[in-house]
């Protein structure tokens, strides 16, 4: 009796170690509705411990109305498994954008019992457009390397034969030939800009502390465009080096943190947070690298400002897309350029007043083309402080 008592316990504790192994949301409602399993993502899922969960049934964690519910009344009503994809379950508690795919079944050990698998989408869906961002900067390569040659030239000609007039009109007629002038110097300058996706060379990259590339962004920021901007700081000081060429994290993290002071607005008090974090887990194949490569390196720019208009965020990294007055629309696509370059993926959440630019980057190894097996942490001697 008692070795059937332990041999219970045992199965009890290897099928709970085994869900919660598990990289996905799981709990199960009891015939009352309560929860009366929750393995650790799903408490992580729904911000609570398992003890705070197994006191709620799962209407008390939803919102009215929620599909999930009429989900679990079905799989009641008739006792067979159900899948159901792209299930929006975001509540003030769970937050926004909380997509996922959804398994709910009966147990049939427990009468009554149901357990729901959650498949959050968001990050597979994230990565889906970061594919299709390096696409449109292909495509953006193209277009480059085609104005440089055909634009650039004639322009030469037009500014040249605009200063050339110049020296025989009167004021109010060389007013007109300054402006053609201005005008090429202007395309000139975009064409110039464009030119950088145009450039395939490979990255010369070393071990950066991504702490030092930081901090020297926001001495430039506080010293001109963001000093009435108050910036907070929230590092992992462990962190290893990053795999990457410095002064092209310099600019990516300039261009982010100058579209979050932007976003704030001159005449406004703001605050900018700078933060950095590992996070195991992402593991995505990049060309030249003989297996897929982990992504443990988070870097994030957040701000307090407007936000990011819905209809513009799936657009966000696309070229020529902008909502400032004077933009060009190539700063975002030329951060996710070098980011993608780089072997990395960018990101964007946004909600009014909070905005946050989040960066997964390969970390430095003895080895960089190695298999991308070992932990960064140990195959990597350094740390970020």
């Amino acid at each position: 009796m008692m070795g059937e008592i332990n041999r219970a316990a045992l199965d009890e504790g290897v099928a709970t170690m085994v869900l919660n192994s598990l990289r996905h949301p799981v709990i199960m409602l009891d015939e009352a509705g309560f929860i009366s399993f929750a393995n650790a993502d799903a408490e992580a899922f729904f911000r609570s411990s398992a003890s705070i969960l197994s006191r709620n049934t799962l209407e008390t964690l939803l919102p009215f109305g929620s599909p999930l519910l009429a989900l679990v009344k079905q799989v009641r009503e008739n006792p067979s498994p159900v899948n159901e994809y792209r299930v929006d379950v975001s509540s003030p508690r769970l937050g926004n954008d909380r997509i996922v795919d959804l398994y709910v079944t009966p147990v049939s050990e427990a009468p009554g019992s149901i357990v729901i698998l959650f498949k959050e989408r968001s990050m597979a869906e994230k990565l889906d457009r970061q594919m299709t961002h390096r696409g449109a900067a292909r495509s953006v390569t193209g277009l480059a390397s085609m104005l440089a040659h055909e634009i650039k030239n004639p322009l030469s000609g037009i500014r040249g034969a605009a200063q050339l007039l110049e020296t025989g009109l009167n004021d109010d007629d060389r007013a007109l030939t300054r402006l053609i002038t201005d005008e090429t110097d202007r395309i000139v300058s975009l064409v110039d800009r464009m030119e950088v996706f145009s450039d395939e060379r490979p990255i010369e990259r070393e071990a950066v502390n991504i702490h030092v590339v930081l901090d020297h962004v926001k001495a430039i920021a506080k010293n001109g465009f963001a000093s009435h901007i108050k910036f907070h700081e929230d590092y992992d000081p462990s962190l290893p080096y990053v795999f990457a060429n410095r002064d092209q994290l310099v600019q990516v993290f300039l261009n982010l943190v100058k579209n979050a002071a932007e976003s704030i607005g001159q005449g406004e008090s703001g605050e900018i947070t700078l933060s950095t974090a590992f996070r195991p887990g992402i593991r995505l194949s990049i060309p030249g690298m003989r297996n897929r490569v982990s992504l443990p390196l988070e870097f994030c720019v957040s701000d307090t400002g407007a936000g990011v208009a819905p209809d513009i965020m799936p657009h966000l990294f696309d070229p020529f897309v902008t909502t400032k007055p004077n933009g060009s629309g190539l700063g975002l696509a030329l951060v996710a350029k070098i980011v993608g370059d780089h072997g990395g993926v960018i990101e964007c959440d946004s909600v009014p007043r909070k905005t946050t630019f989040r960066i997964l980057m390969p970390a430095w190894q003895s080895d960089p083309l190695d298999d991308g097996q070992g932990d960064a942490v140990s195959t990597s001697k350094k740390t970020g402080f």
